[in-house]
């Protein structure tokens, strides 16, 4: 699979080093500092979550993971540890490609963290306002939060756990619920031309994407 990716890769300009264990990727980042990393879970050595979580202490660029079909509990673990997206396996490469530009294009998204636009959509978190395609957007506190949690983190998931305790201080997943009421309510004060969609990446979290 390793061999497959290097050489789609490679075959669109991109450089690619492979490195066949948890261990080696982690040298091998810290010695060549890509722009971005594909991390299998499945390693030989090193658990890949973990490798995940160590990469997350100093590495600030995307990292793409790999999992194993239906590890929906590894998918939030390795989200909640640091990942910025996943592709169950199998996948298609065109997949994989769509996700690598959505990666690299989002981690240069937000250069004034003060204000957060995407699309029409524009979130000025000091002044707390919104505003679509220059509109006015009324929204109640945890409807703000909740986009700005989301906007900060534009084209990854946010998931379920990662969004009720930063938005209502607990990590109690028995309050999903009450998180996809607000979901809704704010996909409806968002419907206007040019706004991002709010998508949910079932059993696993949210998304805001343009």
């Amino acid at each position: 699979m390793a061999d497959i990716v290097a050489t789609a890769l490679r075959s669109r300009g991109h450089e690619v080093t492979v490195s066949t264990t948890g261990r080696a990727g982690l040298r091998d980042a810290s010695d060549l500092e890509p722009g971005l990393v594909i991390l299998d879970l499945g390693l030989p050595d090193i658990d890949g979550v973990e490798v995940c979580r160590t990469l997350r202490r100093w590495y600030r660029k995307p990292i793409l993971v790999l999992s194993a079909d239906g590890d929906e509990q590894r998918k939030v673990t390795a989200l909640d540890d640091g990942a910025d997206d996943y592709v169950t396996k199998p996948f298609s490469m065109s997949e994989l490609l769509a996700r690598l530009r959505v990666a690299t294009r989002h981690a240069g998204l937000i250069d004034d963290d003060r204000i957060l636009t995407l699309g029409a959509l524009t979130v000025d978190t000091a002044s707390r306002a919104v505003h679509l395609a220059g509109q006015p957007v009324a929204l109640t506190r945890r409807e703000f939060e909740l986009l700005t949690l989301l906007a900060r983190h534009a084209g990854r998931v946010v998931t379920h756990g990662t969004i009720l305790e930063q938005v209502w201080g607990t990590a109690d997943l028995r309050r999903t619920d009450t998180l996809r009421v607000h979901v809704t309510q704010l996909r409806k004060k968002l419907g206007g031309p040019g706004a991002p969609q709010i998508v949910a990446e079932p059993g696993v979290g949210y998304r805001l994407v343009q």
